[in-house]
């Protein structure tokens, strides 16, 4: 039974919902980018204050029937997500501008992949998570294939269609063999039921395998990774960044919210398949970006590795590595987003500026976008004050704590290894131009405001992490 004082807490999911209804009505109604931007923005925006404000009042902090749970650790992911999806909304205004046809559905479709996301993040239940994964991957099909007269958006969203579907279909099943063996779709039940009945047999082992290979493919760890680079390269720039950032973030912190409750050191089988796929993702994600020379290529396999970085937090116990991963996550959006921020305000209709031809000798014409990209390079390294670095420290530490000397071994290894790709970006921003290139139109005032704002972010976080850190801590109590 649904009270009062829970329609309060959903009220920023309402309104995402909301907002969505009513972008889809203007759009029937009266076709117009800046409005319908405004819009989404706005809805965007009022959902992240409220969330803001329950996030401050604990006593709101429930579960809402069996599906959903909103705790600190929800609301504070939900907050996350929705920071990430206005600045997509920001940088997607002007490059949409400049192609051809309506653009509206688009907005329609990011907002219903927010409001997956925001599912996603507050399931306790088997259904809620299938439902939220479901919203999240449709509207993520035509958001890939956006720009229609581009073969590489086509094919972007046909594999991310085939990915998607292949995920589905694994995580069903492992769905179905868990609840045969537990009896329960429920988070909390399935832990409790397994820890007090001794379910360890092969068909719950199978069936939380299933779950792992399922949610890879969503994550694109190694071997799930194969087309995420193709997904990257093809799909509109402030798709990717969405992808990459938003999509990620929110499947791995379901799977953190679910593996939090089960212990995988009970069962041996899977904490070494995860740990070998932590590895593989480091040093695969790390030595193919070594032979790319597509910007958002490097930033795909990039990101492969980084979701290895934080499966050490996953495989680590305690309230540390939650801590970490919530923190490495905060750093992975704010670095990511600026990064892609920079290829999507330099792309053109003809293409998305992901040569690194396009970026040799950035700093000679646009300082400005060569600080803020140089920034962001730096923070994915993990070069000191940046977020980047105190994101790293900490998964390290997460890692140190729970004795998990290889996977610390090996996540400095690569550390180095990426530094090599993202400081040879770097030389071809301050390299002086060989040939005079045609000057690129002004940067609009929403992407001066979303590369300035995540600029700050990253300063901030990398200089003073303490009182985000703090925030943390609390939040996540309800978690651990």
């Amino acid at each position: 039974m649904i009270k009062h004082t829970d329609i309060v807490i959903l009220l920023p999911y309402i309104l995402i919902a909301g907002t969505s209804v009513v972008t889809m009505l203007a759009i029937a109604f009266y076709r117009h980018h800046g409005l319908t931007v405004l819009i989404t923005l706005m809805g965007l925006s009022g959902a992240l204050v409220l969330t803001c404000i329950i996030f401050s009042i604990p006593i709101l902090h429930r579960q809402i029937t069996s599906l959903i749970i909103i705790d600190g650790y929800a609301l504070f992911f939900t907050g996350l997500i929705l920071a990430a999806s206005i600045v997509v909304t920001l940088l997607s205004y002007d490059y949409l501008e400049i192609h051809d046809g309506h653009h509206e559905e688009f907005y329609l479709l990011l907002l219903f992949a927010t409001l997956g996301t925001a599912v996603l993040v507050a399931s306790g239940h088997f259904v809620s998570l299938f439902l939220g994964i479901e919203i999240l991957s449709v509207s993520l099909y035509a958001l890939a294939a956006y720009l229609r007269h581009s073969d590489r958006s086509i094919e972007a969203g046909v594999k991310y269609l085939i990915l998607a579907a292949v995920s589905s279909a694994f995580i069903l099943f492992g769905m179905a063999l868990v609840y045969a063996e537990t009896g329960s779709m429920e988070f909390s039940q399935i832990a409790l039921r397994a820890a007090a009945s001794g379910v360890h047999g092969l068909p719950y082992t199978a069936g939380l395998g299933l779950l792992v290979i399922g949610l890879g493919f969503k994550l694109g760890v190694v071997p799930f990774h194969m087309w995420t680079p193709d997904v990257y390269e093809g799909a509109p720039a402030p798709v990717t960044a969405f992808i990459a950032t938003v999509s990620k973030g929110a499947v791995f912190a379901l799977v953190l919210r679910y593996f939090s409750r089960v212990d995988l050191h009970a069962h041996r089988s899977l904490f070494v398949i995860l740990t070998i796929t932590a590895i593989a993702s480091m040093f695969a994600g790390n030595l193919l970006a070594l032979l790319q020379r597509n910007v958002k290529r490097i930033l795909a396999y990039s990101s492969i590795s980084h979701v290895g970085y934080l499966l050490v937090t996953l495989l680590a116990s305690g309230p540390l590595a939650v801590s970490a991963a919530a923190f490495y996550l905060a750093a992975y959006f704010v670095t990511t987003l600026g990064a892609f921020g920079v290829v999507t305000v330099l792309s053109d209709r003809d293409r998305d500026a992901d040569s690194m031809d396009d970026y040799a000798g950035l700093a000679w014409r646009r300082p400005w976008l060569a600080g803020v990209f140089t920034a962001m390079l730096l923070s994915l390294a993990g070069i000191p004050l940046t977020a980047g670095f105190v994101g790293k420290f900490y998964v390290v530490a997460a890692g140190m704590g729970s004795a998990l000397w290889l996977l610390v071994i090996v996540l400095v290894i690569n550390s180095a290894i990426g530094l090599f790709y993202y400081l040879r970006i770097i030389v071809a921003l301050y390299a002086h131009p060989e040939e005079e290139t045609a000057p690129r139109p002004a940067l609009s005032l929403s992407g001066k405001a979303a590369l300035a704002g995540l600029t700050l972010s990253l300063v901030w976080l990398g200089v003073y992490p303490g009182p985000v850190i703090e925030i943390i801590k609390k939040t996540l109590q309800s978690l651990i």
